[in-house]
């Protein structure tokens, strides 16, 4: 049986909303990978300096966060056109963003063999990453939810959505306690945190962009009190995320924090997208399987291209034996700019340390003790003992 026309239409318009939302949430992972690798590349140079400026005053890290601003706001707006499980996994798009920007900043020269032993894994993971996000965009959920207020209060009082969040507290409870209480550092259990935490994120922020945009569009929704709740929560939830995600980058190595952290946070994502916006609620099998597959594969990819990251070498000052006034001098001469890919801690995907100040390398003022390899001394001048 055919498809009536109003149907068609609201099809077409949906697959209309899903590609506008799918672009703009990768412009904005492009957009925010360029900014912090220009915000990385400010925090570089002035490591290499003597001066006292900090980074936040120097207009490369203000275009940076000019950047951030608008790639983050292009994401933000996704959400109101695209399903949260199309926009949760794009997130992957600012890990392929940032690594291949990190090649372009590298000034090394490879041999072919040389350089397909020493980056074939993170461009083997950037060829899955492309196949998984084609395969998760084109079979992903394709709903069409004009998210009034009435809407979603429809959805929050909805028993599966009162079953789901009542789990969600009782589990963000019990890891919280471990946490704090017994100490239980373990990066599972802190990306865990941050991952529930993202499930709420995501979903107010749909709820939030989604009542400005019906706004815009003439029906005002600002004054209903969903809408207050929805923004505070939002607000809170990014804000104990990125505390949390910076805990987990200070306590373990940030490549294995970025890559476990999207995989947690995307799965989170999908399922909050789907009990509470019913976003597979008519979808089928095949498309279901696909979707899961390409999302599989962008977890994938992901991992083997943090995993060529943490045995990567980044910027590290060398001291040599020039002295000026009995002071080592520390060079930054030829310097390897390679941009963490962490990304920003947009809706709960990646990881941003990005915001704290490069650590400065303490110098020892003394003159150090001269060393003489050998017995025989120059004449005129006493023996040195070797050490």
């Amino acid at each position: 049986m055919d498809d009536s026309p109003t149907q068609q239409a609201q099809q077409g318009l949906s697959y209309t909303d899903n590609l506008i939302g799918t672009l703009l949430a990768i412009f904005g992972s492009v957009i925010v990978s360029i900014s912090l690798s220009v915000q990385k590349y400010s925090h570089v140079k002035l490591a290499g300096t003597k001066g006292q400026r900090t980074f936040n005053q120097t207009k490369t890290w203000w275009s940076g966060f000019v950047f951030i601003c608008v790639g983050e706001g292009a994401n933000f707006v996704s959400y109101a056109f695209a399903p949260i499980a199309v926009i949760a996994p794009l997130n992957a798009v600012s890990v392929l963003t940032s690594s291949i920007l990190g090649f372009l900043f590298l000034r090394e020269k490879y041999k072919a063999k040389d350089f397909a032993k020493n980056h074939g894994l993170a461009f083997l993971g950037y060829v899955v990453i492309i196949g998984g996000t084609y395969l998760f965009v084109s079979f992903g959920p394709n709903s069409h939810e004009k998210l009034q207020a009435e809407n979603i209060v429809k959805h929050i009082v909805g028993w599966p959505v009162l079953l789901y969040l009542l789990l969600e507290i009782i589990a963000f409870c019990l890891l919280l306690y471990f946490y704090k209480q017994r100490s239980a550092n373990y990066l599972v259990i802190i990306l865990l945190l941050v991952a529930l935490l993202g499930s709420v994120t995501v979903i107010t922020v749909k709820a939030v962009s989604g009542m400005l945009l019906f706004t815009l569009e003439g029906s005002m929704q600002l004054n209903y009190p969903i809408f207050s709740v929805m923004f505070v929560c939002m607000v809170a939830s990014v804000i104990f995320q990125a505390r949390f995600l910076s805990q987990a980058c200070n306590l373990h190595d940030p490549s294995l924090a970025a890559c476990v952290n999207y995989i947690f946070s995307t799965v989170s994502a999908v399922v909050a997208g789907a009990i509470f916006y019913l976003e597979f609620q008519n979808e089928d099998v095949l498309h279901i399987c696909m979707f899961v597959l390409g999302s599989a594969l962008c977890f994938l990819g992901v991992f083997l291209v943090t995993k060529h990251r943490k045995n990567a070498k980044i910027f590290e000052p060398y001291v040599t034996m020039d002295m000026a006034n009995g002071v080592p001098t520390i060079h930054d001469n030829g310097l390897v700019v390679q941009p963490d890919f962490n990304g920003s801690f947009s809706y709960g995907a990646l990881v941003n340390n990005d915001g704290v100040a490069p650590a400065t390398l303490p110098v020892n003022l003394e003159q150090p003790a001269v060393t003489v390899r050998g017995t025989n001394a120059p004449p005129g001048q006493p023996n040195l003992k070797t050490e």
